[in-house]
Formats: structure tokens, C-alpha cells, sequence
């Protein structure tokens, strides 16, 4: 769910960066008075995310600007889908395109990116029952997860747009869990301390809604870390071998989540290694925003 007042914070903020004195060329170049109907249009195919931001955008630009939305987050685009239609005065809808453009852009392209990934899993779970004579469905899909690793001021709409790819989130940030990575079990275990001692104190603080996830990117870790309670394993950078090893290893009594340099060709092998969760950093670092296009109609 995407809160319009969070959508808000961020369409302010992007409007004040790029006009903060005013839009120079439609204030000076175009009436006071003139109207303007304009369609949002996909210029390739992909998935929408950016709804609210679109309403909200143009909203916050001037109240009086109409917005009709022709498709819904989570739908697919082909190149010529009208997505929207914004008409009524002619100088806030030019000052809000780009900053409603660049932002719906980049939401489209993380949220068809993750169809992408989600897709591949799916297909690597169908193909692992097929090879078993398993009723399609008998074995629990693997969850595409996004990380931590987003633009920082817009994580909000970018994890939202994870979803609109049919992802899952990982925690929104630092405050929702306690996540053990490599560098926090380096202060733990300073002078040989344990690692399962030190993890039972940790959860003696915790609230008990929290959960704890550890990270570790060896096999001979996992059983220290099962010793000391944890929730989740994050198996970091294995291969695929030690995938299946740890995934054993682990035998239910923690989730298994598997994390590090996977990518779009390789998240099915690891889908089909049995873990629960994938967390691929890729969905919003390394996208390519969805062209989408803002089209004035000419009288």
C-alpha cells in the first residue's frame, strides 16, 4: 500500500529541486490562461507502478488538474498504451511532467523487472515439479525479496514498486528486525567470543514481534548460527552446490534465504535449490527506467 502523504513528501521535494524559483520558460512563454489536455503514454512493453504518484503529481502541481488513469499498478504496458490523461491549466502540468515522469518511470522499470525475476522462479519451481511428477502447486514458490539497496528519499516507492512486480519486501529499514551481517558478527566474536552465546543475549532485548536473521557465507557457520536461535539464514554468495548443502543443513529449522550477485539468468538454479527467499539488490539498483512518454494533444 502506498500512502498518498508519503507520495506527497517526495513530489514536493522533487518540484522544489527542479523549479525552486518558479518554471522560467512556461511562466514566461505560455499564458496564464491556457488550457492543455496531455496522455501519458508506454513507449515498450513492461509493467505500471506509479498511480498514486501521477494523481499526487499533478495534484500537488495545481489542484485543478484533471487525471484520468487508464490502467492500474501491476498491469502490463504495451508500447501505445494510454496509461493517463491529465487536462485543465497548461503552466502546472508542464512544471510537474518531468518530475511525475522521472519517478513513474523508474517505478514502471523496478516493477517490470521483478516480473521478470518472479517469472523466472516460477517457471524453475514448474519445471522441478514436472521432473518429479509433482501436481503443479505442491511445492511452495520461492520469494523474489528486494534488499536495502535503493535511492535514498525514494525507498518507499521503490519497494512499493517490488510489489507491483508480484516481489516481496525485505525489512524497510534498520529498525524492522535484527539482521547479523558479516560485519556485526566480526564485533561479536572480537577475542573469540561465541557466536550462539552472543546471539541468546541479543534475543533476550529484542521485542518480541522482531525476528533475527543471520548472515553467513560458509557452510560451517550455519550451526552455530542454528545454536544461537536464529529465524532466518542468509546464505551469502554460495554456490549452488553449498545452496543445496546448507538448504539441508538448515532442514526447516530456520528459513533459508539465499543472497549475492543473482541475477536474472541464475535465480531459477537457485529458486530450484529448495531456499525460501531470494533477495536480489539488482530490482532497484541497477534498473532501467520504462519509457513512458507525456504527449500535449495539438488542437
Amino acid at each position: 500500500m502506498l500512502h498518498r502523504s508519503a507520495v506527497e513528501a517526495v513530489i514536493r521535494a522533487g518540484l522544489a529541486e527542479d523549479a525552486p524559483w518558479g518554471d522560467l520558460t512556461s511562466d514566461l512563454a505560455i499564458p496564464a490562461v491556457a488550457q492543455a489536455t496531455a496522455t501519458l503514454t508506454s513507449r515498450e512493453s513492461g509493467v505500471l507502478c506509479g498511480e498514486e504518484v501521477i494523481r499526487t503529481g499533478f495534484a500537488v502541481a495545481d489542484p485543478a488538474l484533471q487525471v484520468t488513469l487508464h490502467v492500474a499498478d501491476g498491469d502490463p504496458l504495451e508500447p501505445g498504451t494510454a496509461v493517463a490523461t491529465v487536462s485543465g491549466p497548461a503552466r502546472p502540468l508542464l512544471t510537474a511532467e518531468r518530475t511525475v515522469l522521472n519517478l513513474v518511470q523508474r517505478m514502471s522499470g523496478i516493477a517490470t523487472t521483478t516480473a521478470r525475476y518472479v517469472a523466472a522462479v516460477e517457471a524453475a519451481v514448474a519445471e522441478v515439479e514436472r521432473a518429479n511428477k509433482l501436481p503443479a502447486g505442491t511445492i511452495t514458490r520461492t520469494r523474489v525479496c528486494d534488499t536495502r539497496k535503493t535511492t535514498p528519499g525514494l525507498r518507499v516507492l521503490e519497494k512499493y514498486a517490488v510489489t507491483c512486480g508480484g516481489g516481496h519486501n525485505h525489512r524497510f529499514g534498520l529498525s524492522d528486525a535484527v539482521m547479523l551481517k558479516d560485519n556485526h558478527l566480526a564485533v561479536l566474536t572480537a577475542g573469540g567470543a561465541s557466536l550462539p552465546r552472543a546471539m541468546r543475549e541479543l534475543r533476550r532485548s529484542m521485542p518480541h514481534t522482531a525476528c533475527m536473521e543471520v548472515e553467513v557465507d560458509r557452510l560451517d557457520q550455519i550451526e552455530d548460527v542454528l545454536a544461537g536461535g536464529a529465524d532466518v539464514v542468509m546464505l551469502d554468495n554460495f554456490s549452488r552446490a553449498d545452496l543445496i548443502s546448507g538448504v539441508a543443513m538448515i532442514d526447516g529449522r530456520a528459513a533459508v534465504e539465499a543472497s549475492g550477485g543473482i541475477t536474472l539468468e541464475t535465480i531459477g538454479s537457485v529458486a530450484a535449490t529448495g531456499v525460501d527467499v531470494i533477495s536480489v539488490g539488482a530490482l532497484t539498483h541497477s534498473v532501467r527506467s520504462l519509457d513512458l512518454g507525456l504527449d500535449i494533444a495539438v488542437a
